[in-house]
């Protein structure tokens, strides 16, 4: 009973964090910098355009091989949806229109938003919303593409949840990640904390305003978001767990230190145009990186396409998902 009491706790804390919550994926100018600098040249090395075309190849692949019929495509927890319709358009740029997107998401208002965005795009036959906990998600036929983008790191069932995927992905289909796969609750493991605390240590007082809690932190806090809703429940789990169920057919794992200086939270303390905080966040970014790539620390986040098999590995460098396993 307890435990049923917590989760309902934790559910609500999650639908009310959300529900007004209009710019889901808005981020600092500084988090647009930095991706452009380091992220982008990542997705390239790997043949990719963008991360948006990272999507889009996966899923016009999927379109083509089962022409004439629809290729379905479900995204699990879509939130407003913006990201999905965004892959629509692009999609129908190229002359896809084989297509229709299932929406999966536990808060009403936001798949309310979702059908109002694709009313207005003109998408409203190639999309259904459906109200659903993912924890307790049972597919009702196969899908060509499954989407997780940015949800992962909410669900408490993480097996019971990839199981699911896995049985209902077709053979030739993929599970299409973007998502955190850090310490739980977004928190920093030692070994990456002492890196953090050492730059923190450099920065002026006005560097170290939260603008999400709407306060000053002169000391890190290594706070444990997870204690509050469902944010980062179980991050840790996700790519060990992935790692038993799939192939991964392309893997990049990048990103940690520099995470808590380019997020929602401090981010908005840097600016692109200034030329000692952007020699500040070249060399955060520079040590996180080599840090990365040593093995030393592990990264917080992923972008992944995974199969049930027959899947070949395109990874960055050699950051295997093995390799980029964080065993606390």
């Amino acid at each position: 009973m307890e435990q049923i009491s917590a989760y309902s706790e934790k559910f609500n804390i999650e639908l009310s964090k959300f529900q007004n919550l209009e710019t889901v994926h808005a981020l600092p100018d500084i988090y647009h910098y930095w991706s452009e600098k380091y992220l982008l040249p990542k997705l390239n090395a790997l043949g990719f355009d963008s991360l948006v075309g990272f999507f889009v190849r996966y899923i016009s692949e999927a379109c083509n091989r089962r022409k004439p019929n629809i290729s379905k495509v479900v995204s699990l927890g879509s939130g407003n949806s913006d990201f999905e319709i965004d892959l629509a358009r692009r999609l129908r740029e190229l002359g896809t229109n084989n297509f229709h997107f299932v929406c999966l998401e536990m808060n009403g208002p936001m798949l309310e938003r979702g059908k109002t965005l694709a009313a207005g795009n003109g998408l409203s036959h190639h999309f259904s919303f459906i109200e659903c906990d993912l924890n307790n998600w049972t597919a009702p036929h196969q899908f060509d593409s499954i989407l997780a983008i940015h949800s992962l790191h909410h669900v408490a069932a993480l097996e019971k949840l990839f199981d699911e995927v896995h049985r209902s992905l077709s053979d030739d289909g993929a599970f299409l990640i973007n998502d955190m796969i850090g310490r739980n609750g977004h928190m920093r493991w030692p070994e990456a904390l002492e890196v953090v605390q050492a730059f923190w240590k450099e920065l002026p007082h006005t560097k170290k305003y939260n603008h999400q809690l709407k306060r000053f932190e002169d000391e890190f806090v290594n706070w444990d978001c997870s204690t509050e809703g469902f944010e980062g429940i179980r991050a840790q789990d996700i790519l060990p767990e992935l790692i038993k169920r799939f192939e991964f057919d392309c893997f990049l794992g990048f990103s940690n230190i520099i995470d808590i200086f380019i997020d929602r939270n401090f981010g908005h303390n840097y600016d692109p145009k200034n030329e000692s905080d952007v020699a500040f966040i070249d060399r955060v970014a520079i040590t996180d990186d080599a840090l990365l790539e040593s093995g030393k620390i592990k990264p917080t986040h992923m972008i992944a396409a995974l199969k049930k098999e027959g899947a070949t590995l395109k990874r960055y460098k050699h950051l295997t998902p093995e390799f980029c396993v964080r065993w606390p």
